[in-house]
């Protein structure tokens, strides 16, 4: 089987269920940036060695996965595809607080970045506010399952927070936001 199809040289692309859209369509910018997640996630679950923290990003990319394939379905397909919970977003808000205890108290906004990891962490966040922008786009047009926006809301405030506690598990320095006032 060969890569290249090229069915895409004309500008359109295949949604799953056959409807043919263009390239620029709303849905396609959803599910790319998720995907574009996914490889930044890649590069996060790359630059650390916590093997609990890997696996909730091995997690975190099959979810996005699904999500991509919701997203990549034409409205009213059949095709049976896998599902995104609420108790996904639940496994987000259990990783999320048990940073958040392990860490201390933020009294002001933090520069991204003090360690190569940290970074990652941040661009994921970046990545994933993105795609949730998109999605809610989507969901303008045609309605979204309520909960990939919710997940993908909780998962960039996982990535915030992996971001401090990978800071603290590294001893990198959390650089404090003094904003010039003149």
């Amino acid at each position: 089987m060969k890569i290249y199809t090229k069915k895409g040289d004309t500008g359109e692309t295949s949604l799953i269920g056959g409807v043919r859209v263009k390239k620029s369509n709303v849905r396609i910018h959803a599910y790319g940036t998720v995907d574009e997640l996914n490889s930044v996630v890649g590069l996060v679950r790359d630059s650390i060695t916590n093997k609990e923290t890997i696996d909730q990003l091995l997690e975190i990319q099959d979810r996005l996965f699904v999500i991509g394939s919701q997203l990549a379905s034409a409205p009213g397909s059949k095709m049976k595809l896998p599902d995104i919970s609420s108790s996904d977003i639940q496994n987000l808000e259990t990783y999320i607080d048990k940073m958040n205890d392990a860490l201390p108290e933020l009294t002001s906004f933090i520069l991204p970045g003090g360690d190569l990891s940290v970074s990652y962490s941040h661009l994921a966040r970046t990545v994933c506010r993105r795609a949730e922008r998109w999605v809610i786009e989507v969901d303008e047009v045609e309605k979204v399952d309520p909960v990939i926006i919710e997940y993908l809301n909780r998962l960039s405030d996982y990535f915030f927070m992996l971001g401090r506690k990978i800071s603290l598990d590294n001893n990198a320095n959390e650089i404090i936001w003094k904003p010039r006032i003149d």
